[in-house]
């Protein structure tokens, strides 16, 4: 991708970045950063996640050293860890800038693309790093579940979708304000909001990148992010197209119902509780897909 003159680039931008527990990374990080954002201009927003390993008092130390009147890095604390959609949503609202990057701390993606991103988005609403160079060191497992995610949530949108979690991207601050209230607080808010953006038609696009293997400890625990994993599988589905999950089942038990009644007139010569109980759960089936559709088009 060409790289355009700064002048040329949309206005400056305001870098997100979660932090939970990044002790190793969080410096190199943000020092290669504050040289990326003061070429193009804007400020970085680092969002300390409830850290507990020292995180938060080596951001205290950044924030002292850089207190100057053209310091671009502003630190923010939680409490206790929300989790990382909450802490992207912490940065957004305390955003100066229109334009919104979110890089993670933990060194696993290429910042120096941020310039890239920032000249594809004159012309989307949202420009996505996609990971289609590397896997970053991924256990073939979580890889395997990536993949089963991304096939689904492509046949949401009706068109592929290269990478819906990819954790570096460019957005505009209003777009994300408009579905603030059903991005979750955990790490599924990339999905989200890539399968919104696509569902409403807003113009996304996908630019590839490497991905590097991260410093430090994963913040992955397999029973729990399985758990997730497959909440968040319906969640899509019944919040952005409902129909689309919900029309084969019905389909699958009305064949059920046809078959049943077939078998009931003419083997059994009588009609059974099964056959009603089909019938009336293909039809609930469809009402009920119909009725979220509605509610999904009226908000």
């Amino acid at each position: 991708v060409q790289k355009r003159r700064v002048e040329d680039l949309p206005p400056p931008l305001t870098v997100v970045v979660p932090c939970f527990n990044e002790k190793d990374a969080i410096r190199p990080v943000l020092s290669r950063l504050e040289t990326i954002v003061r070429d193009i201009g804007g400020e970085i927003v680092v969002v300390d996640d409830g850290s507990t390993d020292g995180t938060a008092e080596i951001l205290d130390r950044i924030a002292a050293d850089d207190s100057a009147e053209d310091s671009i890095v502003r630190v923010i604390h939680h409490g206790r860890n929300l989790g990382y959609g909450a802490a992207i949503k912490s940065g957004v609202r305390r955003a100066r800038y229109q334009w919104i990057v979110i890089t993670d701390a933990d060194g696993t993606y290429p910042n120096d693309r941020i310039a890239d991103l920032v000249a594809e988005a004159e012309n989307a609403d949202m420009v996505v790093g996609a990971r289609t160079q590397g896997d970053g060191g991924q256990p073939l497992l979580r890889r395997f579940a990536k993949g089963v995610l991304r096939a689904h949530c492509s046949w949401l949108v009706g068109e592929p979708i290269p990478d819906m979690n990819s954790g570096l991207r460019i957005f505009r601050k209003s777009v994300f304000e408009k579905f603030a209230k059903i991005l979750p607080d955990g790490f599924s808010l990339t999905t989200t909001i890539t399968v919104a953006m696509m569902r409403s038609r807003y113009r996304v696009v996908f630019l590839p990148i490497s991905y590097s293997e991260r410093v430090g400890r994963s913040k992955i625990r397999p029973l729990r992010d399985t758990l997730g994993f497959l909440q968040l599988i319906v969640r899509t589905g019944m919040y952005f197209a409902p129909l689309r999950v919900l029309l084969p089942l019905a389909t699958l038990l009305m064949v059920g119902f046809v078959g049943s009644m077939g078998y009931d007139l003419f083997v059994l010569q009588n009609l059974t509780d099964k056959t009603n109980l089909l019938f009336l759960f293909a039809v609930n089936t469809v009402l009920f897909g119909k009725l979220a559709d509605m509610i999904d088009k009226r908000s």
